[in-house]
């Protein structure tokens, strides 16, 4: 059993980002993943995304339960299941839920530190849940930020987050939509269903990351800053079935197919043409299997079954 202290203890976001790159170099096609399986049941959806990697097999369980925030819970909650692959008996339960709060923003970081101009200092932040706090970190891992504006629907909120990135020595304070016209960095971390900014604003150095949504009917950025932007995703096969963002976009004319760039490309080299960059993450299973796999390889925590034991 490792839970979500043992979890961070054993990979700082710094050493997942560096595991999710080492993956990706040693030759992982995320668009070879296997596909996941998502049902819908009256309080939200389960999602089940196995993968197979390096030896090791995995599968997350997660739950998405839109009304949870408004009775104390998280929206987004999980179980995570690693198996040996030879085998497939199983060797560790992990947290799920803090898994997924580490690898989403370890894998926006890994598209932000090839896109994001090196002294990209100021994030915009749509967002005050675990998933802004977690690229807070993340983009702070690859990128001088000391500035970070804050976009949030609750006031109070808002100011809690506000309050502590304070307590972190940054220069944070809440923002409107309008302060994407000076970001360097924007990280769209909502439920939002609608487009959180107008793509005109943005600067033709600034990097958008949008981890918000994984349906096709859902997104947190307008068909212009699709337009605009070169468009890195995860998988190409996996943007076009479950992207909201680039769905909506490809309908209008805004991009092809063809012109998605993919993750793995973009770490080995390929290069990004002028003018702003989006990266659309829909969160896959490979992600959550070499994080955890690494997380059990290198934490203290897990106990391993002694030889004879039943």
């Amino acid at each position: 059993m490792i839970d979500a202290t043992a979890i961070r203890r054993a990979l700082p976001m710094a050493a997942a980002i560096d595991v999710i790159v080492a993956a990706l170099v040693a030759g992982l096609d995320p668009d070879q993943a296997a596909a996941r399986s998502i049902s819908d049941f009256t309080a939200g959806q389960v999602l089940s995304m196995p993968a197979e990697v390096g030896g090791r097999v995995g599968v997350k369980l997660a739950t998405a339960a839109p009304g949870n925030p408004r009775i104390g819970l998280p929206r987004i909650q999980a179980v995570y299941v690693l198996m040996d692959g030879a085998t497939l008996t199983p060797i560790a339960l992990l947290d799920g839920t803090e898994l997924t709060n580490l690898r989403t923003p370890a894998v926006s970081a890994v598209a932000v530190d090839r896109l994001a101009v090196p002294q990209a200092n100021h994030l915009v932040l749509f967002g005050t849940g675990p998933q802004a706090w977690g690229h807070v970190e993340a983009v702070r891992a690859v990128r001088p930020i000391s500035r970070v504006s804050v976009v949030g629907r609750d006031g109070h909120r808002t100011r809690a987050f506000v309050e502590r990135l304070r307590g972190l020595g940054l220069d944070a304070a809440p923002g409107t939509a309008a302060a994407v016209a000076g970001a360097d960095v924007i990280a769209c971390c909502t439920t939002a269903r609608e487009p959180l900014f107008d793509g005109r604003l943005l600067a033709d150095h600034a990097v958008v990351v949008a981890c918000g949504s994984h349906e096709p009917t859902a997104r947190e950025v307008d068909t212009e800053t699709v337009r605009r932007s070169v468009v890195v995703v995860e998988s190409v096969a996996s943007a076009c079935a479950e992207a909201g963002d680039v769905i909506m976009a490809m309908a209008e004319g805004a991009v092809a197919r063809t012109g998605l760039v993919g993750l793995a490309a973009l770490v080995g080299g390929e290069t990004a043409t002028a003018g702003p960059s989006l990266f659309k993450s829909v969160g896959m299973a490979w992600e959550d299997l070499v994080v955890a796999s690494a997380v059990f390889d290198t934490s203290a925590s897990h106990v391993r079954p002694q030889e004879g034991a039943s």
